[in-house]
Order: structure tokens, then sequence, then C-alpha cells
């Protein structure tokens, strides 16, 4: 039952974008005149190719009437027939330049039964699906906040004619997207940022989003769910270390609530003489998980005063920036320490960072050699913290001295980023150099954002450490495409940390776009709070390719530990299948809807065999469940509960099961007869 995804026809759409760079779907403005594609206006003077297995990488280099340049970049993937690409535009002359405006894509569908598909952003919208007839209705995406993913989703399924089209744009800041249907065509235009208009200066540069192109064949959701997972695990999802490992699932633990010392929200009060109890007793009680995580409050103030927690404009989000060590928490080379003893015992380490943040930019310049002209002021006066431009070489250039030095000399295996800027910050920085800078600094600081994430990597693959890093930004803000490919989402969203209502469903939508990411185990009242519960209800429903364990070791004299041993022993056990094929069996459901049945599978295609998990949620009245296994293709399956090993079987690929208890979790491994 292999799938086979490849796509001869998407293969020559690429070769004929080589060929004819007219049909490149890119489009921007100059000086009010819109342009689309690479013709006549554009000189091709490079062109050059290199494929390597079943990827191909063509750059092709233009001059735009002597004034500019563009380089654009196109990524070839023959296993699913998926066009990525994106462009950079420099200015060569010796002059300023005209206005730049709509710097994207544009893209015309012939169909005359669209219906567009996806999921909307975290925190307002909590990845809620949606499916729009565009015969019906237009649709249009604004986000407008700096964080890609927070409100709004940059993945979309366009269904169209027998098949569909993927599209992604891949942007960590504002942007917008429109599909517009008119007389048997769909008109998709996409644009990052939202409100460009700029001109250029002599050498300086700026650059498009990542845009994604992908065709499937076969006009059904779940094909299309799984074509697109299939790709994004094989193309997109980034390899575990420097020698090219495959990704596969791993656990964390944050030892913040394991001190004995007041914590808020990270690990300010993690210290020297704190870890070692923890990871001891995580050891003796045959609960090791892969990662300790090391949250925020690990440096020292700007003033070179060891933050405090819970005082206002002293605790961990008030005094960033200089990524040095606290002192008094982690004198002389203990953090170093602590990672080596971890590395010994078969754990690696992630540490918090906020790349972007700084805090109390005078003390900055005075201690660290921060210049306070880097910074741009919030808007917020209830707000502390200022982000740096990191599209001034000088600004980037210290803050990834002052970071990649952290990361080598502790040899800390992954960098974990969080509390990503927004528009107001690069509106400042715009407004700085006067009038027609629209766009501007968001630009350049992201792409310096995206450079530093590369020499991070570089860092801690060079001391054996991962090839990836965390891409929180304030939990499920920045899990666009270009950040995929070199990030995964320990935590989908902060809201994960709450209920398991919103675990489910969180789980039924946004694990069909990106497959690797995580929540934690414990059901707690408050995203921040130390304390919650945890059974194998809360488990199951956790289960994901970065799990999250959420727990007290030593200072929680209630703990369970057969729970916990419970839960990551099931967890290890399948956690072999989270990357394969995904179908959802019941609807979707709101995150405080508990009244019904959560239903999904994974399934093997190549080995027949899956899991399946059903939930009888918190106020589910019905007992029994139907359900559909509809890709099973005919064949007939023979399920057993992990829990009694009882054994079902379908027929006709149908079968209902039986949840005597609400709140009741099942987990079923199952064959194709």
């Amino acid at each position: 039952m292999i799938r086979n995804y490849r796509n001869p026809a998407s293969d020559m759409a690429y070769l004929e974008m080589l060929q004819c760079p007219q049909r490149i779907p890119f489009t921007f403005t100059y000086d009010g005149k819109e342009y689309i594609g690479f013709g006549e206006d554009f000189t091709l003077t490079d062109k050059a190719s290199e494929r390597k297995g079943d990827t191909e990488t063509a750059v092709l280099t233009f001059d735009f009437k002597s004034t500019l340049t563009f380089k654009v970049t196109l990524k070839h993937y023959y296993t699913h027939g998926v066009t990525e690409w994106v462009a950079r535009i420099r200015n060569t002359s010796g002059t300023k330049c005209g206005i730049i405006e709509k710097l994207g894509t544009k893209m015309v569908f012939t169909t005359d039964s669209p219906i567009l598909k996806g999921i909307l952003g975290d925190h307002v919208n909590y990845y809620r699906p949606y499916s729009t007839d565009l015969k019906s209705e237009n649709v249009s995406f604004d986000c407008n906040t700096g964080r890609a993913t927070h409100e709004f989703f940059p993945y979309f399924n366009l269904e169209h004619e027998k098949g569909g089209t993927m599209l992604a744009l891949g942007w960590s800041g504002t942007w917008k997207a429109s599909f517009t249907y008119e007389d048997g065509k769909v008109i998709y235009e996409g644009c990052s940022p939202r409100n460009l208009k700029t001109y250029l200066n002599p050498n300086e540069e700026i650059r498009t989003a990542l845009y994604s192109i992908a065709d499937y064949t076969v006009r059904n959701e779940d094909y299309a769910t799984n074509y697109w997972r299939s790709h994004y695990i094989t193309n997109i999802l980034p390899p575990f270390d420097g020698n090219g490992t495959p990704m596969k699932p791993f656990s964390t633990c944050c030892l913040a609530f394991d001190t004995g010392y007041p914590n808020s929200d990270g690990s300010i009060s993690e210290r020297y003489s704190t870890w070692k109890p923890s990871l001891e007793k995580m050891m003796a009680e045959d609960i090791k998980v892969d990662f300790r995580w090391v949250d925020a409050g690990w440096y020292v103030a700007p003033d070179k005063t060891s933050p405090i927690p819970f005082q206002k404009g002293h605790d961990w989000r008030d005094t960033l920036g200089t990524w040095e060590f606290d002192y008094e928490k982690w004198p002389d080379d203990t953090f170093r320490e602590s990672v080596e003893f971890a590395r010994d015992n078969g754990m690696r380490t992630l540490l918090w960072f906020a790349t972007e943040k700084v805090c109390m930019p005078e003390e900055l310049e005075k201690n660290y050699g921060y210049r306070k002209e880097w910074a741009f002021a919030p808007t917020n006066l209830n707000d502390n913290t200022f982000t740096s431009n990191l599209g001034d070489p000088e600004c980037y250039r210290w803050t990834e001295d002052r970071i990649i030095s952290v990361l080598e000399k502790t040899k800390v295996d992954m960098l974990r980023e969080d509390n990503g800027s927004r528009c107001e910050y690069w509106t400042t920085g715009d407004n700085l150099q006067g009038e027609n800078r629209d766009g501007y600094t968001e630009i350049t600081c992201l792409d310096g954002h995206y450079r530093l994430w590369d020499k991070a990597i570089e860092a801690t693959k060079s001391t054996g450490g991962c090839a990836f890093v965390d891409s929180c930004c304030g939990g499920g803000g920045r899990n666009d495409l270009e950040s995929m490919h070199v990030g995964v989402p320990l935590l989908r969203s902060d809201h994960d940390r709450t209920s398991t209502g919103i675990r489910l469903s969180q789980t039924s939508s946004f694990n069909k776009w990106i497959p690797f990411c995580g929540a934690c185990t414990r059901e707690k009242l408050g995203e921040l709070s130390g304390k919650g519960n945890s059974d194998m209800y809360i488990w199951r429903a956790s289960y994901l390719p970065s799990l999250n364990v959420d727990t007290q070791l030593v200072y929680d004299p209630t703990q369970n530990f057969d729970i916990l041993r419970a839960g990551i022993k099931e967890w290890k056990e399948i956690n072999g299948y989270l990357l394969k094929e995904f179908y959802t069996l019941t609807p979707w459901h709101h995150e405080n809807d508990l009244e019904g049945f959560t239903a999904y599978t994974y399934f093997d295609a190549e080995a027949e065999n899956g899991i399946l998990f059903v939930f009888r949620q918190e106020e589910c009245e019905d007992s029994d469940i139907a359900l559909d296994f509809a890709f099973s293709e005919g064949k007939e399956l023979v399920l057993c509960d992990k829990d009694t090993t009882e054994e079902y079987e379908t027929e006709n690929g149908r079968i209902t099961l039986t949840l005597p208890e609400k709140r009741c979790a099942k987990l079923y491994f199952y064959n194709l007869k």
C-alpha cells in the first residue's frame, strides 16, 4: 500500500520555469507598474543548477533596468513534484532605486469547483480548520502582528478539478494572502511584508518569502493531507544532527519547577545546586528523557544584577540581552558541568534564548558593548523589552558573537528560540529612516534572524549537538515554512499546556500540516502553572513526536512515578508510528466542546499496521463510537486493545467500539488482514 507521490506533470512545470522564467509565479510593483514573472524587462545574466538525489536547486540571476539584480533560487523535490522558490533583490547601481511594492507571488488556477481548505493560527483561533467554496466567497488573510502563525496560518489546500495544490508562504513576519474566484479561475496572491513600500540605496538588498507549490493528483482530503505530510517529513523536516541522522521522536523535561525556589514561568529558579538531584532522581526512577530543557532566566541582567522572580522590571522577561550566565545561579563553569553530566548519562540539553530581544539598552551599552541606537523601543509603556536591529551589520555581529559563544563554550545541544519580535518595532525602525521605507526593517531584521539560526545550528553541530532549533516564538508564532526547514515546534502552542480538550482539538488539525510537534503531559488551569493533573487519559492525548514531560521529580511529595514510567514507556512503544500517515476518524471539535469522541490513527502503509487512539471526552454521554477506516482500501483490520489485549475485527472497513466510562482513552494496535 505504499503511496507513489511522484508527479511528472509538476516536474515538467518546474523545467518549464527554468526554460521560460516568465512562468515563475513572482510578482512585484516597481514605480507603480506591476511585473509578473521574469519577462522581457529582465535580462538573464547567469544560470546554474545542481541535483543531489531527488532534489534539484537552480539559481537564476537577472538584471532589471541596469539598477536591480534579482537572484532567484528554485528548489524542486522530484519525490513529490514540489517546487519552492525565493528571490533576493539588490540595488547594484550607484543611485537610489525606485519604489518597490507588493513583493510576492501570483498564480492562476483554472477550475469550476474550487474549495479552499486549511487551518487558522494559534492564540485567537487555536488552529481551527476552515473549508470555503470560492465560487460563493472570496478569502483573504492579513497577518499584521509580526508573528507569522499566531492568528492565521500560511499553508493552504486549494482543491480544484481532480486534484489540488498545497500552497505555503514561508516568512516569520507580516504577510498577506488572498484567493479570488472569477470566470472559472482562482487567482492566488501572496506577499510579505504586508505593507512593503521602499526604495533601496546602493548595495542594499531585500528578499521575498519562501513560496511552495505542491500539486497533488487525487481530490481527497486524506490523500492531500498525507501527500503533504510525506513531503514534509522527506524534504522539509531537518536532520537530527550534523551526520544527517533522520529526525526521530524525542522526549524533553524542564526542571524549572523542581528546585524549591520561587519560579516565574521558565527556569529563573534553576541553578548550579538544583539540577543534579532532579536528574539523579529521574535516572533512579527509570524515567530518563532525551533532552533536559533549560528555559528562561539563566542570564545576568544588563546592569549585572541577578534577576529576581516576580519583581516588576527585574524578572526574566525584563532582563534580556546579555546572554551571559548569571554568576549567582551559575558560577564559573557549573552550567557546562551540568551539560556534560547530562551527556555522560545519555541526555542532551536545550537552552532558551530570545535572540531578537534586549532590555535596558543603556546598561547593555555601558557594561557589554551594545549600542543603544540598535534597540527599537516598544510602543507599549508597560513593555520593558526592546527589539534589536539584526539588519544592522554591527548589531548582528554583536548578537551573533554573544550567542554563539555560549553555545560553543557550554556544548549545548539545541537552541530554543522564543519571544519573537512584533510589527510595531519594525515600524519604528522604518520611521527612523524617513518616507518610503515601509517594510524594509522587517525584511532586513528577519533575514538577519534566519542567518543567526543558521550560525547557531553550525555551532551546536560542531560540538556533536543538533542540526535544528526549537522554533517557539511565544508558543506557535513561528511555524512558517522557512522556519520549519531548520526548526521544530517543541510546543505547537502554549495553550497545549492547559486542557486535554484543546490538545485533542489541535492534534486533529495542526498535525495534518506540521507532523513533528509537541505538547506537554499535564493538564493545568494556566499555561504557566507549576501544578497540574497527569493520568493516562492526558498522557495518551499528549503522544506526539516531541513528548514534553511536565513534572516535578524532587519537590512534589504526591508525585506518581508509576504514571510517569507507564507514560514514557508506552510513548516509546508507539512513537515509531507518529511520523506515518495520519487520519482523523471523527469531526474536528472546538477546544471547549467535550461532548463527543475524538479518534485518530497513524498508519504505516509499508508495514500495513498502525495505532488507533479513541477518546471519550469528559461530557460525552454516548458510550459507543462507529469508525470507518476508508484508507484500508477494502482490507479488514484486526485491532488489539492495548489495555485488555482483547481483539476486534472490522467488517467492510467499519467497526463500533465501546468505551464504558466518560474521560476514557483507548489505544489499539492493528494490522491489515
